[in-house]
């Protein structure tokens, strides 16, 4: 076996010691800040599979989402608050996109290349977000990252493995026939 395939048995079926490093780890991360930039990733074999390169230009994010669904904001007058569905609104973007356009946010020349879960408690979610640098020499001149970097706003556009989730990319053939282009594009064909 590989060094790799290890790290994911291990991450998948931790040993009692490990659950108490986990737990310690958690406690550590409430405190900190909702997004905290970081040196490593915590799951090396998942983030070598999305792409992630120790490189200079290659940055990573950690950030935390609440768990669960989403209050839809206020909808105007002349409907009973009863069938207005305000409180058990459950968003089309899964959470993992909607940190990854608050992290766009927040790091705004740095592109988002993808995501991946790292933890979960009765609140949060945890993500780690590989980031790509699109003025540095290393990420520029590299050939798996220079197609990339061309694209702005990838998170905000469903460019990323979870945006494509959410958007129905991830089926092809029969059954998907209505999700290419994209929903609101055949929509808009059928009108």
């Amino acid at each position: 076996m590989s060094f790799y395939k290890y790290v994911r048995e291990q991450f998948r079926n931790p040993v009692p010691e490990m659950e108490q490093i986990w737990r310690q780890r958690l406690k550590k991360w409430r405190k900190q800040n909702r997004m905290k930039r970081i040196e490593n990733p915590t799951r090396l074999s998942k983030a070598r599979s999305l792409g992630y390169k120790a490189k200079p230009g290659v940055v990573l994010v950690r950030g935390r989402i609440r768990r669960g669904g989403r209050k839809r904001r206020k909808i105007g007058k002349g409907r009973r608050p009863k069938r207005a569905g305000r409180n058990r609104f459950t968003p089309k973007k899964n959470l993992m996109q909607i940190m990854e356009e608050r992290v766009s946010r927040k790091y705004p020349n740095l592109v988002v290349l993808n995501s991946y879960p790292v933890a979960k408690d009765a609140q949060y979610k945890w993500f780690e977000h590989i980031m790509l640098d699109p003025e540095h020499p290393a990420v520029s001149n590299d050939k798996e990252y220079s197609k990339i970097i061309d694209q702005r706003g990838r998170s905000h556009r469903g460019k990323t493995s979870a945006g494509k989730k959410s958007r129905g990319m991830r089926n092809k053939g029969k059954g998907a026939e209505k999700a290419r282009p994209s929903n609101r594009a055949n929509k808009r064909q059928a009108n």
